[in-house]
């Protein structure tokens, strides 16, 4: 598969800056890849569109998805939760402001951290950064990683606990760039980019398709008897990067933490031998399963890295349905739908997506792909 072959048109109006008002009310798209089906209207009984009262054939919505599941399937989550990565700081005598994007903490005694940074030009080896008026919160920069990595240190003698909670109260969302470069992150994004079952630190990017997910939704499941299973993923920025070969064999991605563990696979594999139906809930879940299954179909117990990168054609193993929002041209994101939902029909899906005003991104509209 090519890189081209991922290349479409897409309206800057498309891409979504706010979320939907309520998480579960985002227009869902249905692609059924057995049949090649593609649905995007409520229908009455005999399969024809409801019409608004102007005329208008209505959008199925996110809650439309548990039509499509019963008693005994499952649904797999992924738990990782995002923490405020991007801070602001001033570098030391030039107060020059540099954007500081944490990565992930290297050594918790030493306060070490991998960071990017940026303007990276004016960040060297010995420089200090402050992030507070009060010139607590100060960093120094003891190596560089990449052309914008660092790694820094914090200067902060206290509890790790303390340290943690301050650092991370001077950060904001991590909002992609295709949102901040348009409008700065407010403190509704800390709850809105963050899925509401979010409980294992460590994400740098939110898994996007479960942020639609509501309470109310989840209680309706509960009562339907659909079982959870709950694997972590940390999610990094590797799915934001540029891939600069034309043959995808050759793209390498980056590693992501991820767990799965003794509960999530009895509740999966039970599942999956009593022959119902398994929905993983994002791309995330997609790359951690398929990262984790087993010869024989079943889900192993995990703890590690993983670089796996999902494109067509891709026999997947264990999930026969899946969740996941739109996503930009070129991006790893989609190739992983084309991956699960067939390279045509989702390309397909995402024409008629453009054409139709569905939002794009994280803050984003759903689509549902079922094995039918």
């Amino acid at each position: 598969m090519k890189l081209s072959q991922f290349k479409f048109k897409l309206p800057e109006e498309s891409v979504a800056q706010t979320p939907s008002y309520h998480r579960d009310e985002c227009r869902l798209m249905i692609l059924h890849r057995k049949s090649k089906k593609i649905d995007m209207y409520r229908t009455d009984e005999n399969g024809e569109p409801l019409k608004d009262d102007e005329g208008n054939p209505v959008f199925l919505d996110f809650r439309n998805v548990l039509e499509h599941f019963d008693d005994g399937d499952t649904f797999i989550f992924n738990d990782t939760k995002v923490f405020p990565a991007r801070l602001f700081g001033t570098k030391e005598k030039t107060d020059a402001k540099i954007e500081v994007f944490l990565l992930r903490e290297l050594n918790e005694e030493m306060r070490l951290w991998d960071v990017l940074v940026e303007p990276a030009r004016k960040i060297r080896i010995g420089n200090k950064l402050f992030f507070d008026d009060s010139g607590t919160m100060v960093a120094e920069v003891i190596d560089n990683t990449t052309s914008r990595g660092r790694t820094l240190r914090f200067l902060y003698d206290c509890p790790h606990d303390e340290f943690k909670r301050e650092l991370f109260a001077l950060g904001e969302a991590p909002l992609p760039r295709y949102i901040v470069d348009n409008r700065p992150a407010t403190a509704d994004d800390l709850n809105d980019f963050q899925c509401i079952f979010a409980k294992n630190e460590g994400a740098v990017t939110a898994p996007a398709a479960g942020l639609h997910f509501s309470r109310e939704m989840m209680k309706r499941m509960e009562i339907i008897g659909i079982n959870f299973a709950y694997v972590t993923l940390h999610c990094g920025l590797g799915n934001f990067h540029d891939i600069e070969v034309e043959d995808l064999t050759k793209h390498k991605m980056d590693s992501e933490q991820m767990f799965i563990n003794t509960e999530a696979c009895r509740i999966v594999n039970d599942t999956k031998t009593a022959g119902r139906h398994i929905c993983a809930v994002g791309t995330s879940v997609l790359k951690a399963t398929e990262t984790a299954v087993g010869t024989d179909g079943l889900l192993k117990e995990y703890e590690g890295w993983t670089n796996k990168f999902i494109f067509p054609p891709y026999d997947v193993t264990l999930a026969d349905s899946m969740i996941a929002n739109f996503y930009h041209p070129y991006s790893p994101l989609l190739m992983s739908t084309a991956a699960f939902g067939g390279y045509d029909l989702v390309m397909e899906a995402y024409e008629l997506a453009v054409n139709n005003g569905y939002r794009f991104g994280c803050y984003g509209d759903a689509m549902l792909i079922l094995d039918d």
